[in-house]
């Protein structure tokens, strides 16, 4: 009979530390985080602020966050679904959807902070990179280090379009350009012009022409909300310049007014689900009065069983 040595012994698994549930989720890289929000010693109660950017799906989530021992607290948000409100009604998960989430968020937190003025950010998306330069007399720029959480860095990335379009925005994002469109790792020089089409959208422009002429059936049924919001190739370029103008002329949030259904289709399909709670009193005569019916069907069945 063979013996096996056993490694991990029940002294081993008493001792054994569960990893906090995001992280057992595969949801939160704690590291990363901790090196994020670490603040300094000299400084006391001066958390940094992030710039969370995550994508679904459907939409871009962009958020100023800071991180206190209660838990994350959002100064500001935009989300891509808002662009409906400026022009843009497709493609909100594109390259040129997340720039103008980015520079909606940028141009409605220093409204919010009373800053819009001082730092108006580029007029114009040209492409080029260009760094916020603080005021002689004034605050100093709004500054937020940029948290991508679990996605991949990758040059072209659309979560550094969110970036470009914060920095153009007006906001202090501390960043290099390696990782925009356009970016050239030999030369190690930015092509602004190619960043510029995907900005404004032009990428997908170039791709609906060439679908067009390629397979039309096939060009109607891929761009078909395109087309049915009445956007042809020639019409995008126009829709994000439109946007963008729109967004730094008015970028403050406006609520929306949800349709209330009628009652009696409010939560549980039961009438009586809502109905308000008795008093105790009325209660107790309630079960009173059961108690006292029981007892008369009782006394009447007996009765009727005598007479038999």
């Amino acid at each position: 009979m063979t013996q096996h040595k056993i490694i991990k012994t029940k002294a081993y698994f008493r001792r054994l530390q569960v990893k906090f549930r995001r992280r057992r989720e595969g949801k939160t890289d704690y590291a990363a985080r901790k090196a994020l929000i670490i603040q300094d010693q000299r400084t006391i109660n001066t958390p940094k602020s992030r710039l969370v950017v995550r994508r679904s799906n459907r939409e871009i989530i962009c958020q100023i966050v800071i991180a206190h021992l209660k838990g994350d607290m959002v100064l500001c948000s935009a989300y891509s679904h808002e662009l409906k409100q400026y022009g843009i009604n497709v493609g909100l998960t594109n390259y040129a959807a997340c720039y103008a989430t980015g520079l909606l968020l940028a141009r409605r937190l220093l409204t919010k902070m009373k800053l819009d003025k001082l730092y108006p950010g580029v007029k114009e998306a040209t492409g080029a990179t260009k760094p916020v330069e603080p005021v002689e007399k004034g605050p100093r720029p709004y500054k937020a280090v940029l948290d991508v959480g679990l996605a991949r860095t990758t040059t072209g990335s659309r979560v550094f379009a969110v970036m470009k379009g914060a920095c153009d925005g007006g906001m202090n994002i501390p960043h290099k350009e390696k990782r925009l469109v356009g970016y050239n790792t030999q030369t190690k020089k930015l092509n602004a012009a190619l960043l510029r089409q995907h900005i404004f959208g032009l990428h997908v422009s170039n791709y609906m022409q060439k679908m067009k002429k390629e397979d039309e059936a096939e060009y109607k049924r891929h761009f078909s909300r395109y087309l049915a919001a009445g956007i042809t190739p020639d019409k995008v370029e126009a829709m994000y310049t439109k946007a963008h103008a729109a967004i730094r002329a008015d970028p403050v949030h406006k609520p929306t007014t949800k349709k209330v259904p009628p009652k009696e289709k409010q939560g549980h399909s039961n009438p009586k689900a809502h109905m308000k709670k008795w008093p105790l009193k009325l209660r107790q005569q309630r079960f009173r009065q059961k108690l006292e019916t029981i007892k008369r069907k009782q006394r009447e069945a007996s009765e009727v069983l005598a007479e038999n």
